[in-house]
């Protein structure tokens, strides 16, 4: 009959994703993680068959951490605007985390639509807002949002690795004015001279 386990699974994933929040990815090994839960790492692998599984894990409770984030934009208009400005609050409260999802190495994303699929529910309602409330196609609102994202990404970016601080005014001007240029563009029509974005996937 195999051990029965000390620590649950949450347990486990609410600790590493503590150490990586704080200490980054690579500090997150089955020592430190033992540590961290007041015990050696023996524990840990009669939950988990691996640290990768760990691993794995904690990149999901990141992406919940955020999806935590971008849940306060619901309520304000424009949404999409919030969901940017709460995307760039998380770069500056939880720089390691925004790191860990969004600037992790993916040899497997090659086009933005893998990066698309990577973001998950919180980029499909996006697109869906952005489409109903500025009357574009979903190829048009998808685009919009490709261009904001990156945008707003670099900003991001820039405040996670300590490059750049922006005031919270700064911020909101910044995204008002990309996110308006863009939408003036695509509804000139001149939008396709940039890019193409593959249609919804059935």
């Amino acid at each position: 009959m195999p051990p029965k386990p000390k620590f649950t699974r949450e347990e486990i994933v609410k600790a590493a994703l503590g150490i990586a929040a704080d200490k980054g990815l690579k500090a997150l090994t089955s020592r430190e993680l033992g540590a961290a839960l007041g015990s050696s790492a023996r524990p840990i692998f009669t939950v988990f068959s691996s640290m990768s599984e760990v691993l794995d894990e904690v990149r999901k409770a990141a992406l919940a951490e955020f999806a935590s984030y971008a849940k306060k934009a619901e309520g304000f208009t424009p949404i999409f605007k919030q969901v940017g400005l709460q995307m760039i609050l998380f770069a500056a409260e939880q720089p390691k985390l925004y790191r860990l999802i969004y600037m992790s190495e993916k040899p497997e994303a090659k086009t933005f639509e893998d990066v698309f699929e990577h973001l998950g529910d919180v980029a499909v309602q996006c697109v869906d807002i952005i489409q109903k409330d500025y009357d574009l196609s979903y190829s048009e609102a998808k685009q919009l949002f490709m261009h904001t994202w990156i945008y707003t990404y670099g900003i991001g970016a820039l405040i996670a690795t300590g490059m750049c601080k922006f005031n919270p005014d700064e911020v909101q001007d910044m995204l008002s004015c990309e996110f308006v240029a863009m939408l003036t563009l695509i509804k000139s029509g001149k939008a396709k001279e940039c890019t193409t974005i593959p249609q919804r996937k059935s």
